[in-house]
C-alpha cells in the first residue's frame, strides 16, 4: 500500500548512508548481474570444475567504488547474495592491512575472506573489475612441476605455440590480446601460512610482470583479474586449460616452449 500523501519522503540509502548498520540494501537485487547475485552464481560453477572444493578459493566484483567478496568458510556451491561482504575501495586506499578495514556490509555469520587484500590488489594496481581466486589441482601440479627443475627455474609459468593463448590480453592497458606463436608468462609466487600475508609477494609479482593477468602460488592455486567479470571468467578459464594441458604435456615428455615457423599463406 503506498504511503499517504502527507507522509515525509523517505531518503534514499546508498553506500555510504552510516545510519544503516546491516546496509542489506547492497546486497539486494532483482538483477543477475549485480555482483551479489553473480558471485554465487559463479562460485557454483567453479565448485563444478573442483576449482573451489572444501570452502577454499573465492571471487571478488568491483563496481565503481563498491567492492564485493565471497566471505571465509562458507560452501562455494551453497553461497547466497546474503553471505557477501561489501567494502569501499576509496575507503582501503590507504592501507591494505585487515586489522584496519571497515565494511560497508557483513553478513551475520561467516569471517572475512583473507582473500581481501589480494583482491584489493588486483583492483588498485591493475583497474581490475573482477578477480577470481581458485585452487585448481591443475594449477598446483604445474607449480610442482616447476619445482622439480630446481630454484631459478621455478619462479614462472611459460608456454607458447598453443592457440588457447589468444585467450589473454597484452597487457594492462595495452590493447588486443596475444597471439598463438606469443610466450604466456605467469609468475609464481611462494605460499604462506596466511592467505593475507600473500599480499605483498602478489604485489611485487604484479610489478615484476606488469602485462600478466594471473599469480600462481605454490601447492596453493592461481589468482586471475580481469577488466570485467567475463574478461576475469575467461582468461581463468583458458589458464586453467593450459595447466591441464601442460601437465600432459610434461607426462609425454613434450616441452612447453618450442620454436615453430609462422606459416604464411601463398595466396594474397
Amino acid at each position: 500500500m503506498a504511503p499517504p500523501s502527507d507522509a515525509p519522503a523517505q531518503p534514499a540509502r546508498d553506500a555510504s548512508d552510516a545510519s544503516d548498520n546491516t546496509n542489506d540494501h547492497l546486497v539486494q537485487s532483482d538483477n543477475p548481474e549485480h555482483p551479489a547475485n553473480l558471485i554465487p552464481s559463479l562460485c557454483a560453477k567453479f565448485w563444478t570444475l573442483g576449482w573451489v572444493t572444501g570452502t577454499g578459493g573465492g571471487a571478488s566484483i568491483r563496481e565503481d567504488d563498491l567492492v564485493y567478496i565471497a566471505p571465509s568458510g562458507v560452501q562455494k556451491e551453497l553461497m547466497k547474495p546474503a553471505d557477501i561482504y561489501v567494502l569501499s575501495l576509496a575507503a582501503q586506499a590507504k592501507s591494505l592491512d585487515r586489522g584496519s578495514r571497515v565494511y560497508l556490509r557483513s553478513p551475520p555469520r561467516y569471517k572475512p575472506s583473507q582473500c581481501t587484500p589480494l583482491f584489493l590488489a588486483a583492483f588498485t594496481k591493475r583497474n581490475a573489475g573482477c578477480c577470481i581466486h581458485t585452487h585448481s589441482h591443475w594449477a598446483v601440479l604445474v607449480t610442482l612441476i616447476l619445482e622439480t627443475q630446481g630454484p631459478g627455474n621455478d619462479r614462472e609459468f611459460r608456454i607458447n605455440n598453443i592457440e588457447q593463448i589468444k585467450g589473454f590480453g597484452r597487457g594492462f592497458d595495452r590493447p588486443g590480446n596475444l597471439g598463438y606463436h606469443d610466450t604466456l608468462r605467469i609468475p609464481v609466487i611462494e605460499n604462506t601460512a596466511h592467505e593475507e600475508d600473500l599480499t605483498e609477494f602478489l604485489e611485487e609479482a604484479m610489478d615484476k610482470y606488469p602485462d600478466a593477468y594471473a599469480v600462481l602460488v605454490r601447492r596453493h592455486g592461481v589468482y586471475v583479474w580481469g577488466e570485467t567479470v567475463h574478461k576475469a571468467k575467461t582468461q581463468c578459464e583458458s589458464l586453467d586449460y593450459l595447466f591441464q594441458l601442460a601437465v600432459e604435456m610434461k607426462r609425454l615428455n613434450l616441452p612447453w616452449i618450442t620454436e615453430i615457423e609462422p606459416v604464411k599463406p601463398t595466396r594474397a
